[in-house]
């Protein structure tokens, strides 16, 4: 196995220092860094910050674990700085998607967590290696990348709109389509048509 790339490996150090010091710091910490609605506690700084947040232990592992599987291979392909770009036009629109959705439906919950980054990065593993088969952890069946990219964007969609629980399927999306974007971008194609 290859060695974990520098700026993966720094998101992946910076996560976890983050979770220590929310759980050793108190309540103020995620309401100071945590991305909270327009309305309800909103800075500038936490369109970056919430990133870095997470609500638990197993929140925090499973982006972690996305990191690694999808992180590593595409900063590998596109070197440290695209690959900073990339993520964090991921984050930055996430968190654009999260506040259009709370401001829509009046919601005053905060978000946290790289999940945004996380479903970018996804989504440009299925763009760049659409025929590599992966195998998630659920379920364990496996399928090639397109598909699990697929799969992945039409629960979360459907998920969002049928509200389950307390998860940000909208700031999920917005990840994947700042990654849809920033593709399209850099292989100088207009954002929903046909080359520039």
């Amino acid at each position: 196995m290859p060695p974990m790339p520098p700026i993966t490996q720094a998101l992946l150090l910076i996560n976890v220092a983050m979770f220590c010091l929310d759980l050793f710091l108190g309540p103020w910490f995620p309401r100071l860094l945590a991305l909270w609605p327009i309305e309800n506690g909103f800075m500038p700084w936490q369109v970056v910050t919430y990133s870095f947040l997470h609500g638990g232990i197993g929140h925090l592992f499973f982006n972690m674990l996305g990191l690694w599987m999808f992180g590593s291979e595409l900063e590998r392909l596109w070197g440290p700085k695209r690959y900073l770009q990339f993520y964090f036009a991921s984050v930055l629109t996430a968190a654009a998607c999260q506040l259009v959705f709370s401001a829509l439906i009046g919601s005053g919950n905060p978000t946290v967590g790289a999940s945004g980054g996380l479903f970018g990065l996804l989504l440009a593993f299925g763009m760049l290696f659409p025929n590599r088969t992966i195998m998630p952890l659920f379920p364990p069946i496996p399928m090639k990348a397109k598909v699990f990219v697929a799969l992945f964007g039409g629960l979360e969609l459907l998920f969002g709109l049928f509200g389950t629980g307390n998860i940000a399927h909208f700031a999920h999306l917005g990840g994947m389509l700042g990654g849809f974007l920033m593709i399209r971008y850099w292989r100088g194609q207009s954002p929903f048509g046909r080359r520039r």
